[in-house]
């Protein structure tokens, strides 16, 4: 390829990049397309177009693609992708063994353990989701990413103690971490753990002040600690501005230990601050 292609290739990837960033993804699958219609095995080209037509709810259009560039040597990127397009389509099982592959090569491409294990979750094989982790943790014991999904399968496996030891690790690894901290503090919530589990939505919301699902985790420690006022400051706040939340506020209010319950509906919205 010339010097003036490379640059004309250089220059529609991209715009491609741009028009996926802008979420214009027609123009960003055209893009990709036509880099394919002169050479069908551009990998830049094939990624691109896979999360252009995943923007489209299309993702298996790109299997193809996928899999013309995968046969050309080991690349983590795009097979960990079409690992993820086949089960996206159907093909679990087609999908399930690409992506045991290539966690299985060498050096290792930790995002295909976290497709890996996310897929065996899916079809309820937990047991081989949290192997799946753990592999890759031996491999990289300092990854916070991975220790972040290992304390999320093992919530959902309601193995409690160990998620919150795995994740009070990821959350010392990467103090500032707001999805270490906010799974931390949803699991220390189902341990009973809740003044810490109020530090830790703090530290989120000092973030992200504007945080409504947040907030709201944090008012229901703060209901379970017996501060009533601050529970409900903090449900009016979620509450304000967006009415269609006041379910989640009336639930928080009503499942509380120190809450409030109203049998009229109208009333509890009157309370919260809504409609």
């Amino acid at each position: 390829m010339s010097g003036r292609q490379n640059n004309f290739l250089a220059q529609a990837l991209q715009q491609g990049a741009l028009a996926l960033r802008a979420q214009q993804f027609a123009q960003a699958e055209q893009i990709a397309t036509n880099i394919l219609k002169s050479n069908r095995t551009d990998r830049h080209a094939a990624l691109l177009l896979a999360h252009a037509l995943m923007g489209q709810n299309r993702g298996g259009e790109a299997i193809a693609a996928l899999e013309r560039v995968a046969r050309r040597g080991d690349d983590g990127e795009v097979e960990t992708l079409l690992g993820a397009l086949l089960c996206g389509a159907g093909r679990v099982t087609d999908g399930i063994a690409q992506l045991r592959r290539t966690a299985a090569r060498r050096p290792p491409y930790f995002p295909s353990f976290q497709e890996l294990a996310g897929q065996l979750a899916k079809a309820g094989q937990y047991d081989e989701a949290i192997s799946t982790i753990e592999a890759g943790l031996a491999l990289a014991p300092e990854s916070v990413d991975l220790k972040l999904d290992l304390g999320r399968l093992l919530q959902e496996t309601n193995d409690i103690a160990r998620a919150a030891s795995v994740l009070t690790a990821a959350r010392d690894a990467a103090p500032g971490r707001p999805d270490v901290l906010n799974q931390l503090g949803r699991v220390l919530i189902l341990r009973g753990d809740y003044a810490a589990a109020a530090d830790a939505f703090r530290r989120v919301l000092a973030q992200y002040p504007d945080d409504r699902s947040t907030r709201a985790h944090l008012a229901t420690c703060l209901f379970e600690q017996g501060e009533r006022d601050a529970a409900e400051a903090a449900l009016r706040s979620v509450m304000r501005g967006q009415p269609q939340l006041f379910g989640r506020a009336a639930f928080v209010m009503a499942s509380g230990s120190h809450g409030r319950f109203f049998f009229s509906q109208s009333a509890a919205a009157k309370f919260l601050g809504g409609d």
